[in-house]
């Protein structure tokens, strides 16, 4: 699998639920989100933004995605929403990895560049260096309907948090099933 078959994999309304463990604080807490995952076109106007953003040539982009939560945590009544644009932009050398541009970080809401590689067990691992913290998050799929998540989070000077998450589609078709609609309609 590439990068543009895992966005297009996770293309859909999820269901995720997480439990993060404090290592400092020595407790778990447990969230739970509503993910709405909308692929973008290389050529899409909010992708050819955010490379021009991070001042890379929007031609060298593969893909973008969308992504939309709202949720809660255990420890507070707040919820937690908001949105933000991803790219994928490929190494010329080694087209399975390269650097993922985000409008806003996942640990840090800030924009952010971080790194991405396909392994070839299917699975996608992000690396992102922030100014006082890093994260390396690991994602794959059960399922077509069933996306596993775990991640790292260390700040400088020890403090870190281990979370895993379970993604379930919520309804929706894959792109598998919407590709075999289309072979059959082009058949019949």
């Amino acid at each position: 699998m590439n990068i543009e078959e895992f966005f297009e994999l996770s293309a859909g309304k999820w269901f995720s639920h997480r439990t993060s463990h404090h290592l400092a604080f020595k407790q778990s807490e447990d969230g739970k989100s509503d993910l709405v995952i909308e692929m973008l076109a290389a050529d899409h106007p909010e992708v050819i933004q955010l490379c021009e953003q991070y001042e890379v040539l929007p031609s060298s982009a593969s893909c973008g995605a969308r992504v939309t939560w709202n949720g809660t945590m255990e420890w507070d009544e707040e919820k937690h929403t908001g949105s933000t644009v991803l790219v994928t932009v490929p190494d010329v050398d080694s087209p399975h990895e390269g650097k993922l541009l985000r409008e806003m970080g996942y640990a840090e809401k800030a924009p952010v560049a971080g790194r991405y590689k396909m392994g070839s067990d299917d699975a996608l691992t992000l690396i992102t260096e922030y100014e006082t913290m890093s994260s390396e998050e690991r994602l794959w799929f059960a399922s077509p309907n069933l996306r596993m998540r775990v991640s790292i989070l260390k700040r400088f000077g020890g403090f870190s948090m281990a979370s895993f998450t379970s993604e379930i589609r919520m309804g929706g078709t894959t792109p598998v099933a919407k590709s075999t609609e289309e072979a059959n309609s082009v058949m019949g």
